[in-house]
C-alpha cells in the first residue's frame, strides 16, 4: 500500500499538537481545584468542596493525560510506517486505542482504591486545624463530652441515631461558638479485609430503641465497594432520661 508521507507527517504534527494541549489540559484541571481550594477561607466550606470534587477533578486531569499518551504514542514508529506500507499506520493505530482503554480501567482502578487513603489524610488535616473566631482569635475544639453542653437536643439525637458528627468550635476569649456538621457515609475507611480505603456505611438501622429502663441498640451495616466485605457494628445507646 502506498504510503501518503503528507498525511503521515501532517498527522505526526496534529498528534503532538494535540499531546502539549492534553498536558496542558491535565495540568489546568489541577491547578483549578487547588485554586478553588486555596481562595476558600471557610475551613468547614473548604472540607466540603475537598470531599465532594478532590477525586473527580483528579480523575478528570488522569483522563487528559491517559489521552495525550494516546496521541503521543501514535506519532512513533513513523519510520516503519514509511518503509513497510499502511498497513502498521492502523496496527499502530489499534494497539494505541487498546491500551488507552486499558490504561482507562487501571488508573480508574487505582484512583477508587488508592486515592481515597489520600483525600481523607487531607480532610482530617483540614478538619482539625483550629479556626478562627470572626476576632482572630484562635478557637479551641470541645471534645466530645464537652460539646455535648453546646448541641441541641436534636442535634445530640442525630449523633446518637445516624452517622452524623458535630464538631464545636469555642473562643474562650469572647464566648464565640461555631457548630460544624459531618456526614460520616461520605467517607470510605480502610477496609480489614483487603485493606483499601473502600469500606463505607451501606445502611443504617435501629434494632432496640432505648427507654428510661433499658438502653438500646443501633446497627451500622458497612460494605466494601472492592472486595464485597461486609460487617455490621452495634452501638449502645444511652438509656432515656426521665425528662425525655
Amino acid at each position: 500500500m502506498e504510503v501518503p508521507y503528507d498525511f503521515l507527517n501532517a498527522w505526526n504534527a496534529y498528534m503532538l499538537q494535540g499531546t502539549v494541549a492534553f498536558i496542558g489540559i491535565g495540568f489546568l484541571i489541577l491547578l483549578y481545584h487547588e485554586f478553588r481550594i486555596f481562595i476558600i477561607k471557610d475551613l468547614k466550606e473548604k472540607y466540603d468542596y475537598v470531599n465532594l470534587h478532590e477525586i473527580r477533578y483528579f480523575w478528570f486531569a488522569v483522563i487528559a493525560f491517559i489521552a495525550a499518551g494516546f496521541l503521543f504514542f501514535n506519532t512513533l514508529f513513523t519510520e516503519m510506517i514509511h518503509e513497510k506500507g499502511m498497513t502498521w499506520f492502523y496496527v499502530r493505530l489499534f494497539i494505541t486505542v487498546s491500551f488507552a482503554i486499558i490504561s482507562y480501567f487501571i488508573f480508574y482502578s487505582i484512583i477508587r482504591i488508592y486515592y481515597p487513603r489520600s483525600v481523607e489524610k487531607r480532610l482530617r488535616k483540614i478538619r482539625n486545624k483550629p479556626r478562627k473566631s470572626p476576632e482572630g482569635n484562635i478557637m479551641r475544639k470541645l471534645s466530645e463530652v464537652e460539646e455535648d453542653a453546646h448541641l441541641e437536643d436534636s442535634q445530640i439525637h442525630e449523633e446518637q441515631f445516624h452517622s452524623v458528627d458535630y464538631d464545636v468550635w469555642i473562643d474562650d476569649k469572647t464566648g464565640y461558638k461555631k457548630i460544624e456538621k459531618y456526614m460520616a457515609y461520605q467517607h470510605s475507611e480502610e477496609c480489614p479485609e483487603c485493606g483499601y480505603f473502600t469500606l463505607k456505611i451501606e445502611r443504617e438501622e435501629l434494632e432496640k430503641a432505648p427507654t428510661q429502663d433499658e438502653t438500646g441498640l443501633f446497627i451500622k451495616h458497612f460494605k466494601c465497594s472492592y472486595c464485597g466485605h461486609r460487617e455490621a457494628r452495634e452501638q449502645v445507646l444511652a438509656k432515656l432520661s426521665t425528662n425525655a
